[in-house]
């Protein structure tokens, strides 16, 4: 299992169009893959899960990937997130 964290720098925080953009980004990998701030978590190939966290500029959001791509699925989601978010 992999993992980072990752700051909103967005003044948008996630919003629908960068979610569905996420989203996008997750389903190319077969690993399973977890977005969590604070105490909730949600699948982060489900635009509803990634939404529903409402994460805002400056808080904190934590990727986990775990199954036989998760490292490259990991990098390609902190390069994603650093250019986008």
């Amino acid at each position: 299992m992999k993992e980072f964290k990752y700051v909103i720098t967005d003044k948008d925080g996630i919003h629908a169009r960068p979610a569905g953009m996420l989203v996008k980004e997750c389903m190319k990998f077969s690993s399973d893959i977890t977005i969590k701030k604070g105490t909730n978590s949600g699948d982060a190939k489900r635009i509803f899960a990634v939404m529903g966290l409402a994460a805002k500029k400056g808080e904190e959001i934590t990727i986990t990937a775990e199954g036989a791509d998760e490292e490259q699925a990991i990098e390609t989601i902190k390069n994603f997130l650093v250019e986008n978010l």
